[in-house]
């Protein structure tokens, strides 16, 4: 009985999919069905009798392939969790000149509103993916169109030939059921591998997309490259330097009073011991703001559980091996982890954080490479975003720069969970 209504769900289930895939692939083919529909109707006599088919034909193919290709990637989206991406050109930021005009990337208009209409279709009727979703609306009828509306064509049948009382009609209704009640599970499924095929972005966009991305990650890296070295000089400038500058002269007056006031000037030399240790430990803390010693020296697992003891948290470190890596992706890893244990302390209010260091053989990261994972759990009260300008928008765009992924899950009241993704050959 159990499998019985586990089939019988399937069957509905599968139903209801064939005929949406069948309603949305048959679309541009049933406009131009109505058109010619609509020239025969009006009768050769009349003038609209081929001009408003033909206008009817034309509008409905340049709009409908869109719309069609939006709804097929997100019912395969929501029914296989096959993400599909739409490869579509995006605009660019619109900017104000210092002449008073506006420029889109394209021309110069007077008005804000007129430089967005103006890019808006620029960027629409230039887009590459056009073709590639007239593509798909021309062969989508054609292969998954056809197969899920084998179901509906079947009721259809059944419904028609049990209503008549000709044997043979009733033989035909008999065969319809039988075609939709054994297809419905599966007549909608073809729509995947076909969508999957002829809907993901041609190399040709996908290396547009790249570049654009490696562009904006270059852009990203050298004002993070300038930030770092301006904190660098403002740290040494306001700190070590100044304290080395008092130092010395410390030193100078001291020799000067070593004969006329020997006790002041052992208090100038204590004095200047005493910047000189503290001249040290700025730059200690400097340097390892940089690049901590303990990264270069045991890696970066024990990097992270040096870390992790210097955090008011209770830290639970674990890793299935070491884990040696090319020294731009240990630090930036490292720099990550250090960047999330302090939301736990300072914004999430955590009391425990556990974090974990794995690797990834299966290549799925990237062809044929493997991955370092890093997972960062607290059980602060959540809430966590990558919201723009904040530092986990920061850290996702530095491993983006390694094509690195950065995945957060924090749901009001916690816990936070944190994915970071590296691919990296040297593990």
């Amino acid at each position: 009985m159990r499998q019985q209504g586990s089939w019988v769900a399937r069957a509905g289930v599968g139903f209801v999919r064939a005929c949406v895939v069948a309603a949305v692939c048959m679309l541009l083919p049933a406009v131009w069905a109505a058109a010619v529909a609509l020239g025969i109707w009006w009768g050769a006599g009349n003038p609209w009798s081929w001009t408003a088919p033909f206008v009817l034909v034309c509008v409905g193919t340049l709009v409908l392939p869109r719309p069609v290709c939006r709804i097929v990637r997100l019912l395969v989206a929501r029914w296989t969790a096959t993400v599909i991406p739409a490869g579509y050109r995006q605009a660019g930021p619109v900017t104000r000149m210092s002449t008073g005009f506006w420029w889109n990337g394209f021309s110069y208009e007077r008005t804000r509103r007129d430089a967005l209409m103006d890019q808006r279709w620029r960027v629409r009727w230039r887009d590459p993916a056009n073709w590639r979703d007239l593509r798909f609306a021309g062969i989508a009828p054609l292969t998954a169109g056809l197969v899920a509306c084998l179901p509906p064509a079947g009721v259809a049948a059944a419904v028609l030939g049990l209503g008549r009382p000709e044997p043979v009609a009733r033989l035909a209704g008999v065969l319809g059921a039988v075609v939709a009640v054994a297809s419905a599970p599966y007549a909608w499924r073809p729509v995947v591998p076909v969508a999957v095929r002829f809907l993901r972005p041609s190399p040709a966009m996908a290396l547009a997309d790249r570049v654009q991305e490696l562009t904006a990650q270059r852009a990203d890296a050298t004002i993070a490259q300038a930030a770092e070295i301006r904190r660098i000089e403002r740290d040494l400038h306001d700190g070590a330097q100044a304290r080395l500058v008092a130092l010395g002269l410390s030193l100078a007056t001291a020799g000067k009073l070593m004969e006329t006031d020997p006790d002041q000037a052992r208090a100038l030399m204590r004095d200047a011991q005493a910047g000189a240790t503290a001249s040290l430990a700025e730059l200690r803390d400097l340097i390892r703001g940089i690049s901590p010693p303990v990264l270069n020296e045991r890696g970066l697992v024990e990097a992270v559980r040096a870390l992790a003891l210097d955090v008011p948290l209770d830290v639970a470190v674990s890793a299935a091996a070491p884990l040696w890596l090319d020294p731009p992706i240990e630090s930036a890893v490292y720099f990550g982890v250090a960047e999330l244990l302090t939301n736990a302390v300072r914004h999430a209010r955590a009391s425990r954080a556990r974090i974990s260091l794995t690797r990834d053989d299966t290549g799925l990261v990237a062809a044929g490479a493997a991955a370092v994972v890093v997972e960062v759990e607290d059980d602060g009260r959540g809430g966590a975003d990558a919201r723009a300008g904040g530092g986990l928008a920061g850290l996702r765009r530095r491993l983006a720069v390694f094509d690195g992924t950065l995945e957060i899950t924090s749901p009001p009241g916690g816990p936070t969970r944190v994915r970071m993704t590296v691919p990296c050959e040297s593990l």
